[in-house]
């Protein structure tokens, strides 16, 4: 990994962290479905400017299905239910939540595609869910009614996710960025019958609520992915899953810096779990990335 790759990885670990803090922001304010179908939309206008600036195409006729499913459980249903359980759950509590979602494609993987989970993998299972106790029962017994469900909200997130991992590496290969393009056209068509049964929000948004859903549309989905995909083509899929570990850390952050959210010991012990959960169950040390690049610095 270069210097480039590096700063790539930390600026996109800080753009999804501080997705959360703008969810936090936004759905009290507009909802849960307005703030998720602008979201999206921002997001495939966004891409579709940069497609038309690159020349690039969807081959919409072609993997349509392939977009519905992959804007279904990757964006559209996540998204929605993040949203709403940042009506009620601390950014910090959703981004360490976040972070369950390797651990699910883990266990899909193994059912769907019939291989057992190794011991190593079933310790970090077991390592994931202490994790997510220790960080729910804490969080849900200082939270007003309807926490728990919440809670639950963010890990069903957490489970589509996997859900989406699975079913592309099991799809036919599709461009990554047809793949982020197509997914926010067909989630924000999945998500334009929610408008039709939402109430106007009964005072007009706020210069800061406003700035929340732009930043969530553009810079948290759009930019985000262009980042993404460059990292993927730079370092590999699996060494871009460092970005699973660090997205925490910047929620966290995020929440304490501009949201006074508190980080007790229940929060580091809890994500701690968590993250070492993920590690183990996907076979993935960051430090070893880290020390193939400090091994690039000492080479040159």
């Amino acid at each position: 990994m270069n210097d480039a790759s590096l700063i790539r990885l930390l600026v996109l670990s800080a753009i999804w962290g501080a997705s959360f803090l703008f969810m936090r922001v936004g759905a009290p304010a507009i909802g849960p479905a307005a703030l998720i179908f602008l979201r999206v939309a921002l997001a495939a206008l966004f891409l579709w400017c940069v497609a038309l600036a690159l020349r690039r195409t969807r081959a919409a006729g072609v993997h349509w299905r392939h977009y519905l499913v992959l804007g279904l459980f990757n964006s559209a249903l996540p998204f929605l239910l993040f949203a709403h359980a940042a009506q009620t759950v601390s950014a910090s509590l959703l981004s360490i939540l976040n972070a369950t979602a390797p651990l699910w494609g883990a266990v899909i993987g193994a059912v769907w595609l019939r291989q057992p989970l190794s011991p190593r993998q079933l310790i970090g299972l077991s390592c994931g869910v202490a994790g997510v106790v220790v960080l729910g029962g804490s969080e849900a017994a200082q939270l007003p009614a309807g926490g728990g469900l919440a809670i639950a909200a963010a890990l069903l997130a957490a489970f589509s996710y996997g859900i989406a991992t699975t079913y592309t590496k099991a799809a036919s290969a599709v461009d990554p960025f047809a793949n982020a393009h197509g997914s926010m056209w067909a989630a924000t068509l999945l998500l334009l019958p929610t408008l039709f049964f939402l109430p106007l929000p009964a005072t007009t948004p706020t210069t800061g609520v406003v700035a929340a859903v732009i930043a969530l549309g553009v810079l948290c989905s759009g930019v985000a992915y262009l980042l993404y995909f460059r990292l993927i083509a730079d370092i590999g899929a699996t060494p871009a899953l460092t970005v699973t570990f660090l997205i925490p850390v910047f929620g966290v952050l995020w929440g304490y810096l501009f949201l006074d959210e508190p980080v007790g010991w229940h929060t580091l012990f809890g994500a701690t779990l968590v993250l070492s959960g993920t590690g183990l169950a996907t076979g993935f040390a960051p430090a070893s990335l880290l020390a193939s690049w400090r091994l690039r610095h000492v080479q040159s």
